[in-house]
């Protein structure tokens, strides 16, 4: 007779689960499902993989198995397919998941809110920021929050309107700093948010101090057409508007480019290499006033657009969240006395704000 004892991890990979379709009820899931097992959930699912998410959050993979296995029998459905590219979640998982990211954040804000009730300053503040948000706005804006409100947590999450407007939507980023969508377009009208424009923003064109054209004057976008480019990538809003420029201008795009959203590796490759890029003005004046890169006056430019805030429409804001969208106030008038033109500011409150532009 055999009395070897199986291990837990064989036991679950054994254990099947009861695919039985049953009633859930607001009681039973209030009961059974616990804000861990959710946490051990989302880790999967960010991570792709069990051992991922054992070592994001410094525990073991069996625990993360076992927790997993509980949700599938809960459930009754399979949430994650084991293959080469690790834990592929299920129709139902993706589903879920969009869920939990929602209970997860709304418990992060009650934390924050708690402490701030209990200690009159804290909490934290998770910003978004895309390529025009990032060179000078939005800097000096933490550096005042910063000084205003020390205790506050911050965490500054770079990326695409394409990620950052479904993460501000979801609860997982709190507030996005950068260009504003166009009305017409279909991300502005697929999630339900708020945008207040700070102020306006032109592109302009930037080359490394070494190129044959820097300090030249009269140069025109002809001259340019024959050297490598640096481009904005498709999905950007942006890139229907430096194609239309090249188009107007009575040329076809750069057959020599590359598409590139980071802003500081375009900067990297401005400054070792003849490439030209289109660099938000404010960005671009920080590095040629420190004669670092050169900005290049041509007659063609590009108006960049609207440079704001968004925020979730069907939600209160949090306290330390409203406290930053004062400094982004007071920081963009204090831009615009120094040259750039502001957008209309918002007469209401930022607790009163409706949807506008989405």
């Amino acid at each position: 007779m055999d009395l070897t004892v199986p291990d837990r991890q064989t036991e679950l990979k054994k254990s099947p689960i009861d695919m039985t379709p049953f009633p859930l009820t607001q009681v039973s899931l209030n009961r059974k499902l616990k804000f861990s097992q959710l946490m051990i959930f989302d880790f999967v699912l960010k991570t792709g993989s069990f051992v991922g998410a054992a070592n994001s959050m410094g525990v073991t993979q069996p625990s993360v198995t076992k927790t997993i296995h509980e949700l599938e029998v809960f459930f009754g459905t399979s949430l994650f397919q084991r293959s080469n590219r690790g834990a592929v979640p299920t129709e139902f998982a993706t589903m879920l998941g969009r869920h939990a990211k929602g209970l997860l954040a709304d418990a992060r804000h009650l934390t924050d809110e708690v402490n701030s009730f209990r200690t009159g300053e804290a909490g934290s503040v998770i910003v978004g920021t895309l390529i025009a948000g990032a060179a000078k706005l939005l800097p000096l804006a933490i550096s005042r929050f910063r000084s205003e409100y020390p205790n506050v947590s911050l965490v500054i999450r770079e990326g695409t309107s394409a990620s950052l407007f479904p993460a501000v939507s979801l609860g997982e980023v709190d507030i996005v700093v950068g260009r504003l969508p166009e009305k017409g377009i279909p991300l502005a009208k697929s999630f339900s948010l708020t945008h207040e424009v700070l102020v306006n923003e032109t592109f302009c064109f930037v080359v490394g101090n070494h190129h044959r054209l820097a300090g030249k004057r009269n140069v025109q976008l002809k001259d340019l057409i024959s050297d490598e480019w640096i481009l904005p990538l498709k999905e950007s809003p942006f890139s229907t508007s430096v194609e239309k420029l090249f188009h107007d201008s009575g040329l076809k795009l750069p057959s020599r480019h590359i598409r590139s959203l980071s802003l500081m590796t375009n900067v990297g490759l401005l400054m070792e290499t003849d490439m030209v890029a289109l660099l938000p003005r404010a960005a671009a004046l920080q590095f040629a006033n420190r004669s670092l890169l050169t900005v290049l006056e041509l007659s063609a430019s590009v108006d960049f657009g609207p440079v704001g805030y968004s925020v979730r429409a069907d939600k209160a804001l949090q306290p330390a969240c409203l406290k930053f969208i004062q400094c982004l106030r007071e920081i963009s008038g204090r831009l615009a006395e120094g040259g750039l033109s502001t957008g209309p500011h918002s007469s209401r409150t930022p607790a009163a704000l409706s949807p506008a532009i989405a």
